[in-house]
């Protein structure tokens, strides 16, 4: 816990895919660990996470309801609170390949998450959607 600000410090975010979030598990009776959420890896190993790494394509934009709907290669998720986000404003456009950091809301029956951070990917959208399922595995296969 950081005492200058009563806050504790969050782990690094974890990269995942969208399928991933939609079997993830809630940690109950473990809240103070900052890993609100175990995401399954396969062959019966799982990973605990509170902050997420996504990337997805911009499939709708509801600025009025402060939300976007991505979509990766494993289905769709919402994204939350994309209003407040610094620099997060080029992102919104249908299309758009984006990455975004952010918290677990959600896992059912679609996943949400929480903005904290998000960057336009589009530039370099088809090296950054072959290389996503790659990334998402090592870094996995790292911290598991």
């Amino acid at each position: 816990m950081n005492t200058a600000t009563g806050e504790r410090k969050r782990p690094p975010p974890v990269k995942v895919l969208s399928g991933q979030l939609r079997t993830a598990k809630e940690n109950r009776g473990k809240a103070d660990s900052g890993d609100g959420w175990s995401v399954k890896l396969g062959k019966g190993r799982s990973l605990a996470v509170s902050l997420v790494w996504m990337q997805g394509t911009v499939v709708e934009v509801q600025i009025d309801r402060n939300t976007v709907l991505l979509m990766d290669e494993t289905g769709t998720f919402g994204v939350q609170g994309v209003n407040s986000i610094p620099k997060g404003k080029p992102c919104l456009s249908q299309g758009k390949y984006v990455m975004v950091m952010g918290v677990i809301l959600a896992v059912s029956p679609e996943p949400v998450i929480r903005a904290v951070k998000m960057a336009d990917l589009s530039e370099l959208a088809a090296l950054h959607r072959r290389m996503w399922k790659l990334e998402v595995e090592e870094l996995q296969q790292l911290l598991a």
